[in-house]
């Protein structure tokens, strides 16, 4: 009806013919254009009918030039995304990556003597070429995984139906799992398998089969943690690829379905049942004669590569990252000297194993001043807890921190004798205390740091700023988290590790910060590269002052009990109720931190940076520096270990030796005895020499005055008891 209204509404418009007078003529009253042009209207309205019944799947349909105008322009539309994606693919999907082994080589870290100490990555070993290779071992790979595959392009649906069907040969194609293997994830996604037969086809555009076949079988797993044919034929049959048997070459094959449960080290008998599966479709595929499959008999293993080195201890987990990064991304595996000294690591597991450390947690390390480490203990055991409290612990170094504070001081122009209140603080919010009751008008700075005064040293703090004591931290590479302006920085209230700590001491030691801690050697710098890239330094007089101020805490202060024959220098820290004790010092060319502490941050149980880090610090110390001793002392060898139990060594040599409850010491240096102990809490040196008997007054009439001051505490206290004085 529409084709005919569509007429009827044109006559309608038209002017009415006019009547002929007299006689009438058909030619005359017949007007042809105006008929013909009514014919072609009906035949356009009919084809637009006819049109619109057809459908886009039939041809006619896209006859029409607006039709083939969007056809031209879906098609230019496709094929601009077909580009991006090529694109998006060379991005995300470098073919370079297929050439890299998809799990890092196997690094084996030695001591730097040589030891072996921690093995880690997988076994890999050089690509495979196609070309070299027998045809039974090309054809027991292509016959299990993907028979056609040097005629699909990539996704194969016939083998995909075949394996649905009969259980044999791999769903994917060998390109489809190298695409997984290579770029992909092994999530179980209808997302991921688009993207892996994307990736399949493009690998088809760029790569010859052979390159294809090359790269899959050079990155593919065959169990016990080993990547690629040639390293899998070496540590199972101890030959190379091009020299295997028929049997051995289908046991391989065989490994790929489920490497780790057809792992014949250990599952001999599943890996010889497929391999017969194999060889089965080696036969059905015409690779090889029914004959020939009958002759076949199980391969014997010959696995002469042996890993009995421990995978990870606190230094191999913390040195893995760097040696990576100093290594190629190659196939071969490698072997990195580090700087771990044997002797030095045996010394520290000896020393820290002893200590009577009840539940608490104990962390070591010992570094050159130039930063390499060369002994660290993360725990007490790696087993139980492979977390490191050296390098991954971020804890309150407590007063150890107090140096940086009088550092800054001191490059302010202060001097170590000048002087500074030490009364106690009763005024503001933040009112710190003395850990030993003792307060004084004034102090020196070196006894203050000495005594590690907490109210002068907040005094200092204010004098000199807050910004010069964050700045003097940074220069000596501590990177914590500073709040300017506040107070308790300066007491040890912001965390950072033993690791950075002990550098920063280690940059104080050299005169040269800051000081990076690493476990990999380097080359030592040229006169050129140390003028352009060197670190800062103390002036002469600086360094000298700071030296004079630590090696006192251990002469006369709260480090004592760290005390050696020779110039020591350090810091003792306890962090807020005992839950952080520590000492961080250096002798000779050794840097050394030791914390104590418990995971859950709970207090320790009367343990102090001035009591057992500093009696490990010291023993530590002893041992390692005492090969370096006088040569009429004879030392342990370099690459010697005891091994077993070993004996404490209180009593390291006679020339410092520790007497009763281990607050009095006995020294001898240079033809003088020096009797060190404690009277009332106040440390006093009686020294017997060539001039005879000496002691300190000051010292003595501290003592005295103390001992007066609690007799007439306890008499009061008693009187007030009995009531014979009120309280007050």
């Amino acid at each position: 009806m529409g084709v005919f209204d569509s007429i009827f509404r044109r006559r309608k418009a038209e002017a009415p013919v006019q009547s002929h007078r007299g006689f009438y003529s058909l030619h005359d009253g017949f007007d042809d254009d105006a008929w013909d042009a009514r014919l072609d209207d009906l035949d356009s309205a009919m084809a637009r009918e006819e049109k619109s019944r057809l459908r886009f799947w039939q041809l006619s349909y896209w006859r029409d030039r607006r039709k083939r105008w969007w056809f031209a322009h879906i098609i230019a539309g496709l094929l601009a995304l077909f580009i991006v994606l090529v694109g998006w693919l060379a991005v995300t999907a470098p073919l370079s990556k297929s050439l890299e082994p998809i799990a890092p080589p196997q690094i084996t870290l030695l001591a730097a003597d040589g030891t072996p100490i921690a093995r880690n990555g997988a076994i890999t070993d050089e690509p495979v070429d196609v070309s070299r290779l027998p045809p039974h071992v090309v054809g027991a790979f292509l016959a299990i995984e993907d028979r056609r595959f040097y005629s699909h392009w990539g996704v194969d649906p016939r083998g995909i139906a075949r394996a649905a069907f009969t259980g044999t040969g791999g769903g994917s194609t060998i390109t489809q799992q190298l695409a997984k293997f290579t770029f992909l994830t092994p999530e179980r996604t209808l997302t991921r398998k688009a993207r892996e037969a994307m990736i399949a086809f493009w690998l088809e555009s760029w790569l010859t089969k052979d390159e294809i076949l090359e790269r899959y079988l050079s990155n593919a797993y065959f169990g016990d943690n080993v990547y690629g044919l040639r390293a899998a034929s070496l540590h199972y049959f101890y030959r190379q690829p091009e020299n295997l048997r028929p049997n051995q070459a289908a046991m391989l094959a065989g490994l790929l379905q489920a490497p780790s449960a057809y792992a014949p080290t250990r599952h001999y008998e599943r890996a010889e049942k497929r391999m017969r599966l194999v060889i089965t479709s080696m036969v059905a595929a015409g690779y090889i004669t029914e004959a020939e499959a009958r002759a076949m008999r199980p391969p014997t293993l010959d696995v002469r590569m042996k890993s009995d080195l421990p995978t990870g201890t606190y230094f191999a987990d913390w040195a893995l990252p760097q040696a990576r990064g100093l290594s190629d991304s190659g196939y071969a595996r490698q072997t990195l000297t580090t700087t771990l000294d044997s002797r030095l690591q045996n010394i520290a597991r000896n020393v820290t194993n002893r200590a009577p450390l009840g539940k608490a947690q104990i962390a070591l390390v010992a570094m050159r001043t130039n930063g390499e480490v060369v002994a660290m203990i993360g725990g007490k055991d790696y087993q139980k807890s492979p977390f490191n409290r050296t390098t991954q612990a971020r804890r309150q170094p407590g007063s150890t921190i107090k140096t940086f504070v009088y550092l800054a001081a001191l490059r302010d122009g202060w001097s170590p004798d000048d002087t500074i209140e030490n009364t106690e603080i009763t005024e503001g919010s933040y009112r710190p205390r003395n850990s030993d009751g003792r307060y004084s008008p004034t102090i020196t700075l070196r006894d203050a740091l000495a005594r590690s005064s907490n109210v002068a040293t907040l005094r200092l703090f204010n004098e000199v700023g807050s910004q010069k004591v964050i700045d003097t931290a940074r220069d000596f590479g501590i990177s914590a988290e500073f709040v300017k302006g506040d107070p308790s920085i300066a007491l040890g209230s912001t965390s950072m590790t033993l690791l950075e700590l002990t550098a920063a001491y280690a940059g104080i030691a050299a005169n040269s910060f800051p000081v990076e801690p690493h476990a990999i050697a380097r080359e030592e710098q040229g006169w050129f590269e140390r003028l352009w890239n060197g670190g800062d330094s103390l002036s002469r007089s600086t360094h000298s002052e700071i030296e004079d101020m630590l090696r006192g805490v251990i002469n006369n202060g709260t480090g004592r009990r760290a005390m050696l024959s020779g110039p020591n220098f350090g810091k003792t820290g306890t962090s807020q109720d005992n839950r952080d004790a520590l000492f961080v010092g250096y002798a000779g060319d050794l840097v050394v931190g030791v914390w104590i502490g418990n995971d859950d941050n709970s207090p320790l149980d009367g343990i102090s940076g001035g009591g057992l880090p500093a009696r490990i610090w010291r023993d530590f110390m002893v041992q390692a520096l005492g090969v370096n001793a006088a040569p009429d002392r004879s030392g342990p060898r370099s690459n010697e270990d005891p091994g077993g139990p070993v004996e404490p060594l209180d009593v390291p040599d006679l020339e410092d030796i520790p007497l009763g409850d281990g607050n009095s010491r006995l020294r001898i240096r240079d033809g003088e005895a020096v009797f060190s102990t404690e009277i009332e809490g106040i440390p006093v040196d009686i020294r017997v020499g060539d001039d005879g008997v000496s002691i300190s007054e000051e010292a003595i009439e501290e003592a005295r005055r103390r001992a007066e001051e609690r007799r007439y505490e306890a008499v009061r206290e008693e009187m007030e008891r009995q009531g014979q004085l009120e309280p007050n």
